[in-house]
């Protein structure tokens, strides 16, 4: 069977998800959605996944607007990961549904528990705790692979209905708004023009001016650029000065560099 798994990952959690997947598998494709997204595809696979993290409740913006790309391929065996350190609320019955605006069945999805990183809120979570949640997700792909292998109708997965139903609720509210909140990111004192915020930014949104990164209001609200800065000189607002940063320890940053 062929599989191909497309991706979206700011700080390697759903890239590391993809790989174990594949590896589970016993080989298929893996894609950066941010690279390929304008690209022509091929989808020629029996069987066609999507792996990529939960943000404000919902889906990342850029994996909405990529499902209209698979609209090309009719019939196909679709399944979906979501990963997410809280709550997912309803976000894979928001992609069963864009799914459905195109004419395509998702027959499967899956949530996978991973180490937070949205760092306005708080700091990474302690190294045993991270590990902890690495040997589970790596025994829940295992178990999610079992059943794609099979092709199998799962269940959609989600919160339970009135928790689902007020973080969907959040999201509607708040994505609209999400390509401006980058109003809130700026780069202290240790910055060194390096630009590693550059290149990681999944949107291009991102530009050196004199030296210093500057946002141009198409944020993902990843926080690539954050948990990568060599020197943690990106800042969020107020709170994330003295707060640890995070990324996969297995994701190196040129596997996140567009």
């Amino acid at each position: 069977m062929k599989t191909q798994i497309f991706y979206f990952s700011a700080t390697g959690n759903s890239l590391k998800v993809a790989r174990d997947l594949a590896l589970a598998l016993g080989g298929a494709q893996i894609l950066s959605i941010p690279k390929v997204i304008d690209k022509e595809l091929d989808l020629s696979a029996d069987c066609i996944g999507l792996v990529y993290p939960v943000y404000m409740f919902g889906m990342p913006l850029v994996v909405s607007r990529f499902i209209a790309r698979l609209k090309a391929a009719p019939g196909k065996y679709f399944f979906s990961v979501a990963t997410c350190g809280g709550k997912a609320g309803l976000t894979l019955k928001q992609n069963q549904k864009i799914m459905q605006e195109y004419g395509l069945k998702l027959s499967a999805g899956f949530i996978v528990k991973m180490p937070g990183n949205y760092t306005p809120l708080y700091g990474a979570l302690p190294p045993e705790k991270q590990a902890e949640l690495f040997r589970k997700e790596e025994e829940r792909v295992k178990y999610i692979a079992s059943l794609i292998k099979d092709k199998s109708s799962a269940r959609i997965e989600s919160d339970m209905f009135l928790f689902g139903w007020l973080f969907s609720l959040i999201y509607k509210i708040a994505s609209p708004k999400i390509p401006v909140l980058d109003k809130d990111f700026y780069a202290d004192n240790k910055c060194d023009s390096c630009g590693v915020c550059v290149k990681v930014c999944p949107v291009r949104n991102i530009e050196l001016f004199e030296g210093k990164p500057k946002w141009f209001h198409k944020c993902e609200q990843c926080f690539a650029c954050l948990h990568w800065c060599p020197q943690k000189a990106i800042q969020y607002g107020k709170s994330t000065a003295g707060r640890t940063r995070y990324h996969h320890p297995e994701i190196k940053v040129q596997d996140i560099a567009i």
